[in-house]
């Protein structure tokens, strides 16, 4: 697949995010309905590239790394910025672009009337590129990047009707408590940066992931390097993934209009989670500690929510402790070494997720609530 095609999958959300951003809000207001049809079309867009990258994946093109620019230098660190497309990346973009353009398709009829629509459509542009710059990153450092930008995305989103206190609050939750998961991976890459004089003695670089991958073959790291990494980097899952002990926030996310719940569950922040520990998946294979832990909280995490959303009286609360307890599954699966039923899982999930949300929007419509004790009767 060529290049240009390949960085046009992300570069086209972000179009739309600075189009709408400098131009449509200035120029024709904070109600203007070509901010959803220029998503949309962006979106679009990326997703017909998704589907084209794809289909080369699965022709056998395999993995493949296009060519790194060096965007830092600091004595001899770098920080370089790179794509690497491989089955995981393929169809996670595929995920990603799909739901997404469910959603803004969804929202133009949901956010009709709305005084924020073009703020609604240019964070909805910036989440779904953040996310796609997740998934497309090479390195540890730009994915880092990308996952931070995650997270802003979604405190702009579940925050977005602001002027309500209890959205507020909620996005203020979500960030805290996804940022003090971030502190793990931080770690992570810490202890990778003053662990890089193994990976330099090969001829390998400490952040790139198909070095990972090579360093983890050839035993350049050791088992106690890669599970305190491995540990690092479940950590900071945890809290995208809102894995038991940090699940408070999820629930609460549904302050937020209900496609952005749609897109956060089903193929953005949550799915980050699952899709991290996949990435780094070989790290956590050669440590038994690190595999023990990921399948132990998500077990825990699967049972518990489950028994959470039986006692629910909200529909998006009861799909929220659904997503947690399905999200718990995912990382078990991983945690047990089922690396090919996770994924399978995590793909599967987000479409059902994204119309079982959808689905709610359009209940709460028709019936004026989401309390499921008032909605008996429904045709």
């Amino acid at each position: 697949m060529p290049e240009p095609a390949v960085w046009s999958i992300l570069f086209l959300p972000l179009a739309s995010f600075l189009l709408i951003a400098l131009v449509i809000r200035p120029t024709l207001g904070a109600a203007s309905k070509l901010s959803g049809y220029v998503t949309i079309l962006a979106v679009g867009a990326s997703f017909v590239l998704s589907l084209w990258a794809l289909s080369n994946t699965i022709a056998g093109d395999g993995d493949v790394t296009y060519p790194l620019y060096t965007w830092i230098t600091a004595g001899e660190f770098k920080f370089t910025v790179g794509i690497l497309m491989d089955p995981l990346t393929a169809v996670m973009l595929v995920v990603v672009t799909s739901v997404s353009l469910m959603v803004q398709v969804y929202s133009v009829g949901y956010m009709r009337g709305d005084g924020g629509y073009t703020r609604y459509y240019a964070s909805m542009s910036l989440f779904t590129m953040a996310m796609l710059g997740l998934v497309l990153a090479n390195n540890l450092l730009q994915i880092f990047v990308f996952w931070e930008l995650v997270g802003l995305g979604s405190y702009l989103l579940i925050g977005f009707w602001f002027d309500r206190p209890s959205a507020a609050a909620a996005a203020k939750k979500a960030f805290v408590m996804t940022r003090f998961a971030d502190f793990g991976l931080l770690l992570a890459i810490l202890y990778l940066f003053f662990n890089a004089d193994a990976f330099a003695a090969k001829g390998l670089d400490p952040f790139v992931i198909t070095d990972i991958y090579e360093a983890i073959e050839t035993g350049a790291i050791s088992v106690g390097v890669a599970q305190w990494v491995a540990l690092g980097i479940f950590a900071g899952a945890m809290g995208k993934s809102a894995q038991f002990p940090l699940h408070t926030w999820l629930p609460d996310a549904m302050e937020g209009p209900t496609p952005v719940s749609a897109l956060i569950h089903a193929a953005t922040m949550v799915a980050a989670g699952v899709f991290l520990v996949a990435r780094f998946f070989p790290l956590f294979e050669i440590s038994p500690v690190a595999m023990n832990t990921v399948a132990l909280i998500g077990g825990i995490t699967a049972i518990f929510a489950a028994s959470m959303g039986l006692v629910s009286n909200d529909i998006k609360r009861v799909l929220a402790y659904s997503t947690i307890s399905q999200l718990g599954f995912m990382m078990l699966a991983l945690g047990v070494g089922a690396y090919g039923a996770a994924i399978f899982h995590l793909f599967t999930h987000a479409f059902f997720k994204a119309l079982l949300f959808l689905g709610s929007g359009s209940v709460n419509h028709a019936t004026g609530t989401f309390d499921m004790r008032y909605m008996g009767g429904l045709r």
